[in-house]
């Protein structure tokens, strides 16, 4: 076999269409024409030996990487290069060359096997073509609505910046409106502090008065039950008569004990007793007021009253029925002090009483309404209060939406997110529908989300609204770690109402 029966001509259609005739071995690529030159030795491509050109292509294998026989299926780790011109080129392995089966669509690895091949490339070529073209076509279709999302998402981009701008500005407005109420505020509070300061003031020494006189009005009392004798003075033995005054409590007042209290004097006045008032007002039990308590000692028999009968207190023909100011608390309040009262007790009615005082301790007192001006001053402070407060959660919101990402996972949980990087917190789990009663389905509460400091557990109610997108169009927390989320979304329209007048509707005149 001679060498030019190995050599295949190859033709090239350039693009002035001009066919060019490039020769080389059978199965060679052209990017190695370069190393199988007919005029010179052939050099196996992996160095191994050199052998004469004329060895190229003779169907026996010299070569370790069997480069020397690109066209024939001798050496059993070759390739054969198939042109393919008008597709593309391949390669496949030297075992099947001249195996009956056409592996190159240019028909070139059958050229001595009688296998009937034909020439596919063409075809294959054309098929490709369209089908590089339509990919073509949607690359550039897709490489448009890439552009056209770049430039959404630029624009996108530049509306948040600028209403991050916008709302920084807001917030430094804000601010500033916030240290002015806090300014306010803190002026009007000032004279509110001390009108209140002196109305308790007032009110405590008006308290003080009064507890003098009442203990005044007590000692003067005191003073006339301890003088049994009514000489105008209060002897040791008349003092004695009230063991409770014991000062060592071993049931006994004993004469010494009784002058200790009177100062070493046998008797006092009235004058003198103010010193010794202070020593026994706090031991010191009224005689009536023990009368009192050895009478509702005793036990009455029980006297059936019919139903339909009305108690009414035993009066003296010519003495007036008790005014209702009389009857204490306690009898208005309790049923079985009127069971207890039976016509039995006119004795015990007709013995002087003491009124029992309704809540006169200092600390059940009531402290009387503000003046007028006072009470002006505090409505002008809490107004500048709720003033600020109102612009100081405007302020908080403003800076929860520059400083947050919101995001909200319909039916499993609502969480906050910083943007400028840090952990998320979980502002609550799904938890169940709260909306009124004609519509529970338009209020969705989350709860037990992470715990404050010091404070609950965070919660969250999202309130749906009808829309034609579905987002969350706001987020403020209204109350310490209790959130509200605005969500719009078409799930909770409702079919409006036909208001379109029938066609056959008309007025006659």
């Amino acid at each position: 076999m001679t060498c030019l029966h190995l050599l295949l001509t190859l033709v090239f259609a350039v693009s002035l269409g001009t066919p060019v005739e490039i020769q080389r071995p059978r199965g060679v690529p052209l990017t190695k024409k370069q190393f199988y030159e007919e005029s010179k030795p052939f050099t196996c491509l992996d160095g191994s030996r050199t052998i004469p050109f004329d060895r190229v292509n003779d169907d026996y294998c010299d070569c370790k990487d069997g480069s020397d026989e690109p066209g024939t299926a001798a050496c059993p780790n070759g390739s054969f290069h198939c042109t393919n011109a008008g597709y593309r080129p391949m390669f496949i392995p030297s075992s099947r060359i001249n195996d009956g089966i056409c592996d190159c669509c240019d028909t070139t690895d059958e050229y001595n096997s009688g296998a009937k091949c034909e020439n596919t490339c063409k075809e294959l070529g054309r098929k490709e073509r369209e089908v590089l073209q339509k990919m073509a076509e949607i690359t550039k279709e897709g490489f448009l609505l890439k552009q056209q999302l770049i430039e959404e998402a630029k624009k996108g981009q530049q509306e948040k910046q600028s209403k991050v701008t916008d709302m920084q500005e807001n917030k430094k407005q804000l601010d500033e409106k916030v240290e002015a109420l806090r300014t306010v505020k803190e002026t009007a509070e000032q004279p509110e502090k001390e009108a209140k300061e002196r109305h308790l003031k007032a009110w405590e020494e008006q308290k003080a008065a009064i507890r003098l006189e009442k203990d005044k009005a007590k000692m003067a009392e005191t003073f006339l039950e301890l003088d049994d004798n009514a000489d105008g003075f209060v002897s040791v033995s008349e003092l004695q008569s009230h063991a409770e005054l014991d000062p060592d409590a071993d049931g006994t007042l004993t004469e010494i004990e009784a002058q200790g209290l009177m100062g070493g004097a046998e008797q006092v006045d009235t004058s003198t007793f103010e010193s010794v008032w202070p020593k026994i007002k706090d031991k010191y039990h009224s005689e009536v007021s023990r009368e009192e308590a050895d009478i509702s000692c005793l036990e009455p028999a029980p006297v059936e009253t019919p139903p339909d009968e009305v108690k009414e207190p035993v009066v003296d023909n010519d003495s007036e029925p008790y005014p209702e100011d009389d009857i204490s608390e306690e009898e208005d309040e309790d049923d079985e002090d009127e069971d207890d009262y039976h016509e039995d007790d006119d004795k015990v009615s007709a013995q002087p009483t003491i009124k029992t005082p309704e809540k006169t301790h200092e600390d059940e007192e009531a402290m009387p309404p503000y003046d007028a001006d006072t009470q002006a001053l505090i409505d002008a402070a809490q107004k500048a209060r709720d003033d600020f407060e109102e612009a100081e959660k405007a302020l908080r919101e403003m800076d929860d939406q520059i400083r947050y990402i919101y995001r909200l996972c319909p039916f499993n949980r609502v969480s906050q997110k910083p943007k400028y990087g840090g952990s998320e917190t979980n502002l609550g789990t799904w938890g169940s529908w709260s909306g009124p009663e004609n519509n529970k389905y338009l209020l969705m509460k989350y709860e037990q989300g992470t715990g404050c400091w010091q404070g609950p557990n965070r919660s969250t109610t999202v309130k749906l609204t009808c829309g034609k997108e579905t987002v969350v169009t706001s987020t403020s927390e209204p109350s310490r770690c209790e959130y509200l989320m605005e969500f719009t979304t078409p799930a909770v329209c409702q079919e409006p109402a036909n208001i379109d007048p029938s066609p056959h509707d008309h007025v006659e005149l």
